[in-house]
């Protein structure tokens, strides 16, 4: 069987934690590094989850996400 995908990711096209649109603004750029292929993106959702992009050319795709920062404060709070 052959994909008839042309990217793959890790995510689907719209953030898990809020539902904003992967492709849209805004977002925040945090870094960007040049590859041999293209280039790596770290960004920022406006949820707070931190995003990795690989930019090359079969397009923009998020290979990985956090979850927004107020679930990691949240999940490494003390039980009381």
């Amino acid at each position: 069987m052959t994909s008839t995908s042309s990217t793959s990711s890790t995510i689907g096209t719209v953030c898990p934690h809020c539902g904003w649109p992967d492709g849209a603004e805004p977002f925040q750029v945090v870094s960007r590094h040049g590859t041999a292929a293209g280039s790596t993106v770290w960004t920022r959702c406006g949820c707070g989850s931190l995003q990795v992009r690989v930019v090359d050319a079969r397009g923009m795709r998020i290979v990985s996400r956090s979850r927004p920062a107020d679930a990691d404060a949240e999940s490494s709070a003390p039980c009381r």
